[in-house]
């Protein structure tokens, strides 16, 4: 709670707010940039529960889009905490800021669990308190599914992509991320592995370690020397 209201105080009294998008327009500022919050679950095709935090796709899209093409955005600020959810939501949003062309620094706090992981070395440069922790597990699904071998496969499949997408924006090298994945003594009745914010770093998921300030000063500096790769 406390680092939240930080956050909010440091930031200027001029802001467009998006209502109900958790995003805001920064105007009134060295350079006006995007603050972009992916907090909660990640809300798919399916409509969760009305007690759940969550942050909806079809919200985040076309804001992704709106940014992109808005002349007087400089660059997007991400800020993660979120559990994870729907992985083909997840990996759509990551893969469409992977793809923009303004400066992009996302920032975890909390935590950036499951598909979080990616989302947060989908921007140019990531950030990570050093309490935030990230959660590495495999992809599982909720419910009844069938017990045949398709379904195995495309598990596996859907495991492919997220490890390939996390290697190719991060450090960490393949047969690395897999072992975190398959880790086990670390997730009770589960496999997989629980990072926290220096070790993120160290491994090599997440560049930098650092807070609010570090990711704002990072991402106008890549505002000022035209860096967008």
């Amino acid at each position: 709670m406390q680092e939240q209201e930080e956050i909010l105080r440091s930031l200027p009294c001029e802001e467009q707010f998006t209502a109900g998008l958790g995003s805001i327009d920064i105007r009134d500022a060295k350079h006006s940039i995007h603050c972009l919050n992916i907090i909660g679950q990640i809300e798919g095709h399916y409509m969760l529960p009305a007690d759940n935090k969550t942050t909806k796709y079809e919200h985040i899209i076309p804001t992704l889009v709106s940014v992109e093409q808005d002349m007087g955005i400089e660059g997007l600020l991400i800020i993660l905490n979120t559990v994870g959810g729907d992985v083909e939501a997840g990996l759509a949003i990551a893969e469409l800021i992977s793809g923009m062309s303004k400066p992009t620094v996302s920032l975890v706090v909390g935590g950036g669990h499951s598909i979080g992981v990616p989302l947060a070395v989908s921007a140019k440069r990531s950030f990570i308190v050093r309490s935030a922790t990230m959660t590495i597990h495999p992809v599982r699904m909720n419910g009844l599914v069938p017990g045949i071998p398709q379904t195995l496969s495309y598990f596996e499949k859907m495991q492919d992509r997220i490890v390939r997408f996390v290697t190719d924006n991060s450090g960490i090298s393949e047969q690395r991320f897999r072992e975190l994945i398959m880790a086990t003594g670390q997730l009770v009745m589960d496999v997989g592995s629980v990072v926290e914010g220096q070790q993120a770093v160290d491994e090599g998921i997440i560049d930098r370690l650092g807070g609010l300030s570090q990711a704002v000063e990072e991402l106008y500096r890549m505002i000022e020397d035209g860096q967008s790769s």
